[in-house]
């Protein structure tokens, strides 16, 4: 693991300099998404700081979302999307269903170009990932266990077949942040087999190197998403707001015509 060079703080701005040293080895990569922070009496030894300061640095990287406190493993870097969603998800918790709307075209837009981008640019080897990740999803659904993480990965494996690095990235935030009304769409019965089947469509198209047909298929499946979540939104059981659990009556109300 390639170790971060660092000098020593002054301690006149102990806390607000260890924040940004630790911030900039992640922005600037000298710590990679997933990578193990070194150990806090070795990033004590580079930073000349007290244990103290270090942790309230680290907790509040935690809490924008840079880093992951994993009990008996240690402290990792998140994925750039997952952080720079954070503050996004904060600005629209609670907001109206015009704005959620908006969002979620948005994305189907980003994900119909990706998809159309994946069927004139994806190697042999990312059309392998692709497929990987619906049998993820078959296994998911065949074990009747929780399918966002596998759906979402096969968005993922898309969005890195297109080779549009920032296209990708701003897809991912998107997902992320609509990530709790995925989740809850991907509940309601029969939703996950009906996902897969697209899935597998959209796969077929991208193997075909048919840029309409996978633009058109993504676009036709995110817009059956939508139409699923203001469903959800919309019932009177529940109230908008991503901290809320899902009601199995509000689920039980939405229609599972879609995907």
């Amino acid at each position: 693991m390639k170790s971060a060079t660092t000098t020593p703080i002054e301690r006149t701005t102990l806390s607000a300099a260890t924040f940004e040293r630790l911030i900039t080895n992640v922005v600037h990569g000298t710590w990679k998404a997933g990578q193990k922070l070194p150990p806090e009496r070795v990033l004590c030894q580079q930073l000349g700081i007290a244990r103290n300061s270090l942790r309230e640095a680290l907790k509040a990287m935690e809490l924008i979302g840079m880093l992951e406190s994993r009990v008996g493993e240690g402290t990792f870097v998140c994925p750039r999307s997952e952080f720079l969603a954070r503050p996004l998800l904060w600005a629209f918790t609670g907001t109206d269903h015009a704005e959620l709307a908006e969002l979620m075209e948005a994305r189907a837009l980003m994900e119909a170009d990706l998809a159309g981008l994946a069927a004139k640019r994806a190697t042999p080897q990312e059309l392998k990932r692709i497929a990987a990740t619906l049998d993820a999803m078959e296994h998911d659904i065949a074990g009747h266990q929780a399918v966002v993480d596998s759906d979402m990965a096969f968005h993922v494996a898309v969005g890195q077949a297109a080779h549009n690095e920032a296209l990708a990235n701003a897809a991912q935030l998107l997902r992320n942040v609509l990530k709790y009304w995925i989740h809850l769409k991907l509940m309601i019965s029969r939703v996950p087999a009906q996902a897969l089947g697209r899935h597998h469509a959209i796969y077929d198209a991208i193997c075909k190197r048919d840029i309409l047909a996978a633009r058109a298929l993504m676009q036709e499946h995110l817009d059956e998403t939508s139409v699923l979540i203001t469903q959800l939104t919309s019932s009177p059981t529940r109230s908008a707001g991503p901290k809320r659990k899902a009601r199995p009556a509000a689920l039980a109300a939405v229609s599972s015509d879609g995907a």
